[in-house]
């Protein structure tokens, strides 16, 4: 994600002038108000995109660019164990990527840690759960949430994964997160059932 786009998922106003509307990352044009977003495979991060931008990127049903289209379905799905992926957090989503691998990664107050799926516990899982055969590799993610008693399981986008990262990374105090961070994880998953 850019410095700007980073900023503005954190909530924090990026450099420029106040009240300054959302900039397109590929072009520079304005980006509305609820605009899309693209993920930049070769950098591996989200950028705003303006109508036109998204529109382009759109056609691109194949995905031959390295820009694709981050969709914005979001699927809440039945609890399934995720033990068997590795997880060391109760808070993770999983990302396919287009070569067939898993990664896995885990939101701290530093970013989001990640490691790789093992493949067979991948396969497990997607038995378990078969809409997860479904997920668009590189921009949608498997979303679980096992903390403090949850059981919230979504296929989501990835920048909503990023908005999570960034959401971690302002709430967390202290070594134990503090009192702020898991009310506001609350808010988050609350936010994505409405």
């Amino acid at each position: 994600m850019t410095g700007g786009a980073l900023a503005r998922v954190i909530g924090r106003p990026p450099a420029g002038p106040a009240g300054e509307a959302d900039r397109c990352d590929l072009c520079a044009a304005p980006a509305e108000v609820g605009h899309r977003h693209l993920y930049d495979t070769e950098r591996a991060e989200a950028l705003c995109a303006c109508r036109a931008c998204a529109l382009l990127f759109a056609r691109d049903a194949a995905g031959q660019g390295h820009y694709l289209l981050i969709p914005q379905r979001r699927v809440r799905l039945a609890p399934l164990p995720a033990d068997g992926l590795g997880v060391p957090v109760g808070l993770a989503f999983f990302v396919a990527r287009a070569d067939g691998g898993v990664t896995a990664h885990y939101p701290s107050p530093a970013g989001a840690t990640q490691w790789e799926v093992a493949p067979e516990n991948w396969s497990a899982a997607v038995a378990r759960c078969p809409r997860l055969r479904t997920l668009v590799p590189e921009v949608e993610a498997l979303l679980v949430n096992t903390a403090r008693g949850r059981q919230d399981h979504w296929i989501t986008p990835v920048d909503d994964c990023f908005r999570l990262v960034a959401l971690v990374r302002r709430e967390w105090r202290g070594l134990s997160g503090g009192d702020r961070i898991w009310p506001a994880v609350e808010r988050f998953f609350t936010d994505l059932a409405e």
